[in-house]
């Protein structure tokens, strides 16, 4: 590299943007865990809607949940800092993966499926804005995050249930 080249021509590597991209990922994955996994005997003792899937299948769904969220984040990041909306998809994917977080303390640690509510639906509504917001830059990257929409809508329903019957 010559001396004439600025730090700022010299690209990350894959393996800093990939830590980069799994780190705040893997953040809110063991932040959510440490709310969640002491209280699941009280999740146990609530009514549950129908379609409320055995507790096992919690662990696995979001562990491929977050394995796909950290891989478009990803995608994301490897493009030029420069390109015009990857900020704004960067911002706007940090709001919803903290609102992912913040639901695991919300609905566990507070046990309250009503606060759960409160958090999962703007959460929701920024998973959307951040798939838009990826697919405009990178179509592979949107379509990675549309498994947790999926998910994060049946987990709305669940929560909602969940509050009702257990009013």
């Amino acid at each position: 590299m010559s001396s004439s080249t600025s730090f700022s021509d010299r690209r990350p590597s894959r393996l800093v943007l990939g830590v980069a991209a799994a780190a705040p990922v893997l953040a809110a994955a063991v932040l959510g865990s440490f709310a969640t996994t002491p209280n699941i005997p009280w999740y146990d003792t609530l009514a549950k809607p129908p379609l409320n899937p055995p507790n096992w299948v919690f662990g696995p769904a979001w562990t491929t949940l977050y394995v796909l969220m950290a891989y478009a984040f990803y995608r994301i990041l490897r493009l030029e800092p420069a390109t015009p909306g990857r900020r704004a998809a960067i911002i706007v994917f940090f709001a919803q993966l903290v609102l992912n977080a913040a639901w695991s303390f919300a609905f566990f640690y507070a046990r309250s499926p009503q606060l759960g509510l409160v958090v999962i639906l703007p959460m929701a509504a920024l998973l959307v804005a951040t798939i838009v917001l990826f697919w405009r830059l990178d179509r592979v990257a949107g379509y990675s995050l549309a498994p947790t929409a999926f998910w994060v809508a049946f987990a709305t329903y669940l929560n909602a249930g969940i509050f009702v019957l257990n009013r």
